[in-house]
């Protein structure tokens, strides 16, 4: 990921890390491994926030810690990681976990944003309830909103990168962003909602150099929760699931493109899914 112009450390803020085996916490330890990077972690869940600190303690670097990393210059980088739980994906909850980042790393500037949240129900349209239906516009659109809005407004005034940018927003799609199905009604339209609000600030912030983008994922995605209700011989095919760190890797390449070829949208999916 390009360096800043400036001395100044580089945030990376990822909203919705699950049970932190999904793709944002993959990001976040792909990112770990960058200097110069401090990763700050959103989720609702402070259980699963906890599980997500304990393990990147696990790979040597301290949860709201450091972790010192030895570069090819000989010299020694710190990268710091600390989690941030709200009670939902509000404008005034998330406008205060940006507030506490900020507070938290003074001598750093958010620089990427991942805004991995998600609420889905599949059923019918008839059996949906309305407190389900507020719930996925509640986390998709409304979550959206509001980590796009704090994320834009700490990037405007930052100086451009080494890469011409001020910052990178990136959004987590689906399948439902692009087609409805039978039982996805209430998913596909809040995720169309996400893929029209990333489109938007794509052609209205590109011009003030920030780069926004929108990833499809177009099949499962290889995670706990799905790895415990799936037989094995699914579980050891990569070619028909996704793999959390793959993905990553696809979120790397993108907060790493210069401006003179960005991407807005692009789609994953693994080798044999049906499309």
């Amino acid at each position: 990921m390009a360096s800043t112009t400036t001395a100044r450390r580089s945030i990376f803020v990822a909203a919705g890390v699950g049970n932190g085996t999904g793709t944002g916490v993959a990001t976040a330890m792909l990112i770990l491994k960058k200097p110069w990077y401090n990763v700050a972690l959103i989720a609702r869940n402070p259980e699963h926030l906890k599980k997500t600190a304990d393990e990147i303690k696990s790979t040597g670097c301290e949860a709201s810690g450091e972790k010192l990393l030895k570069q090819s210059s000989g010299r020694a980088h710190v990268t710091k990681a600390a989690g941030f739980p709200v009670k939902a994906y509000t404008h005034d909850q998330l406008h205060s976990a940006f507030d506490a980042i900020k507070k938290h790393w003074p001598d750093a500037d958010i620089r990427v944003g991942l805004f991995n949240a998600a609420s889905g129900v599949w059923k019918g349209f008839l059996e949906i309830t309305p407190e389900e239906i507020q719930e996925a516009v509640n986390v998709n659109v409304v979550g959206a909103f509001a980590f796009a809005r704090e994320t834009i407004l700490s990037f405007k005034d930052l100086p451009l990168t080494s890469a011409g940018k001020r910052g990178t927003l990136l959004f987590t799609g689906a399948t439902a962003a692009l087609r409805g199905n039978k039982t996805t009604s209430a998913f596909a339209a809040s995720k169309f909602g996400i893929r029209a609000l990333s489109q938007s600030l794509n052609k209205e912030f590109g011009r003030r150099d920030i780069h926004v983008a929108h990833s499809v994922i177009d099949g499962q995605i290889f995670t706990d929760m799905l790895k415990a209700r799936s037989d094995e011989a699914w579980a050891q095919d990569e070619a028909v699931r996704l793999t959390p760190s793959s993905s990553s890797n696809a979120y790397l390449y993108l907060a790493n493109q210069d401006r003179s070829a960005w991407t807005w949208e692009l789609d994953l999916r693994p080798a044999h899914e049906s499309w």
